[in-house]
């Protein structure tokens, strides 16, 4: 089976958000099964040109309403897995992955566009065009255009992944038109979907997916579907939920640079000492005997930034002295709410606003705790990585968060502590209930192996995508 897998970024080579990890991981355990499975995506100019040693290998032109554009595709290799990288003029208006939506939209349609293109000059004909959100919605309404007209696409079928939906790529209204993406008949989108690219890709695909099964069933509700539940209930026999997962060996307190001490199940006491040089190192007191939280993110209010700070600041914790270090960026009011948290508690909470792997890596490998108390969360990749690294999740139970953390029982059962509502109190109770585990290490340490024995590694998600596949090119 050949698949051809569409995305706005990958890991290593350009990241902004979890859809990078997915795009640089399913596709390589996707090879491992044997499918022959390739990366298309932009040519950024974050991408190290002398470390992937691309070799320009087709030149075509992409149809616009003010003329055709001139695109380029590339060939490299990385870690076994065939990546093809887009490059033309309005790949290069911007420097950075995502920025202005108007110019936003208008690129990713000529990346779009260009990767069918190509593929097709090039000869490598895909069963399946596997893309992932609205920037590359746009190659799935295509390609149902050239299955009328082109021999090449004839039998070729399409999956298209959403990873959040509320991200529908608007205001790129204009840049489908020059395209000549607009005019599909689509009467089960409500009229202002008919217009956007990723509802209209939707509705072109052959198949959908999103990326948990608990987000698949909460897309169809009014809480959740951003006004297409009731389409996407329409074809809900040809909507699945995979979850994401993670690479355990990109992934590893075992023999992970970061982190000043390697450590494993059989090793949890090697872990207080990256607690005390994380605690060091943010200018807190180095006390194991100290509850050290802490928050991995993007500043949003779908992340519940400002649940964490609003529970934090009511919290009456059986601890005495909690310590807090937050890492992300994103709205400007948030990270300036955050500093302001912090620098009201100065000696025991810290923010940083901005993109920092090796401080992410040491607060996952350092902190007691993780905050992920979402008012959504599609999937969600931190709750996994904290497990596989000791720091027990804190989550709200809701799409993602909810298939892969299970609520801790006395009993000696569950991996995280789990909380309902969206409200600041449900998470401060959640968050007393955790720290009074914690203090008691007969309970804490059994908890801690649980959570980083827990399997999220791709294996089980590249059968269920193998399986879906055979489904779509058969659709």
């Amino acid at each position: 089976m050949q698949i051809l897998f569409l995305a706005s970024e990958a890991t290593p080579l350009a990241k902004v958000g979890g859809l990078a990890d997915v795009a640089g991981e399913l596709p390589r355990a996707l090879r491992r099964l044997g499918i022959d499975v390739r990366l298309v995506i932009p040519f950024h100019r974050q991408i190290d040109r002398r470390a992937l040693n691309p070799v320009p290998v087709a030149q075509v032109e992409v149809d616009h309403r003010q003329g055709p554009l001139r695109a380029q595709l590339w060939e490299a290799e990385h870690d076994g897995l065939p990546i093809y990288l887009v490059s033309g003029e309005p790949l290069e208006r911007l420097e950075v992955i995502y920025g202005d939506p108007a110019l936003d939209a208008d690129r990713y349609a000529f990346f779009s566009l260009a990767a069918l293109a190509a593929i097709e000059a090039i000869g490598w004909r895909p069963d399946v065009v596997h893309a992932n959100d609205w920037q590359t919605a746009p190659a799935i309404i295509r390609l149902r255009q050239l299955r009328e007209s082109h021999r090449f696409w004839g039998d070729v079928r399409s999956l298209l992944t959403v990873h959040n939906l509320p991200f529908m790529g608007a205001g790129g209204e204009s840049a489908l038109e020059s395209y000549g993406l607009l005019g599909m008949d689509a009467p089960e989108l409500p009229l202002w979907g008919r217009a956007l690219p990723l509802p209209l890709g939707l509705a072109a695909a052959d198949w959908i997916s999103t990326v948990s099964p608990t987000y698949a069933e909460e897309i169809q509700t009014s809480e959740f579907g951003c006004g297409l539940e009731g389409f996407l209930r329409d074809r809900r026999d040809r909507l699945v939920g995979i979850l994401n997962g993670i690479d355990p060996e990109i992934w590893n307190p075992r023999t992970d640079p970061a982190i000043p001490a390697r450590y494993d199940t059989e090793r949890l006491e090697q872990r207080d000492s990256v607690k005390r040089f994380l605690q060091s190192s943010l200018g807190f007191e180095a006390n194991p005997a100290r509850p050290l939280l802490g928050m991995i993110t993007r500043m949003d209010t779908q992340k519940g930034v400002d649940l964490a700070l609003d529970a934090l600041e009511t919290l009456q914790s059986p601890v005495p002295g909690w310590q807090f270090v937050l890492l992300g960026t994103g709205d400007p009011l948030l990270e300036e709410r955050a500093q302001a948290f912090a620098a009201q508690r100065a000696g025991r909470a810290h923010a940083f606003p901005r993109f920092d792997p090796e401080l992410a890596r040491q607060i996952y490998a350092g902190t007691d705790l993780l905050l992920i108390p979402s008012r959504y969360e599609p999937c969600g990749l931190a709750q996994m990585i904290a497990m596989r690294y000791g720091s027990i999740p804190v989550v709200r139970a809701t799409g993602g968060l909810r298939d892969t953390v299970t609520d801790y029982e006395s009993g000696g059962s569950g991996t995280g502590f789990v909380f309902h509502a969206p409200e600041p109190a449900d998470l401060a109770r959640t968050l007393q209930r955790a720290l009074r585990v914690w203090k008691d290490r007969r309970r804490w340490r059994p908890l801690q192996r649980r959570a980083m024995q827990a399997d999220f590694s791709w294996s089980a998600s590249a059968e269920q995508y193998r399986s879906l596949y055979s489904s779509v090119a058969e659709a």
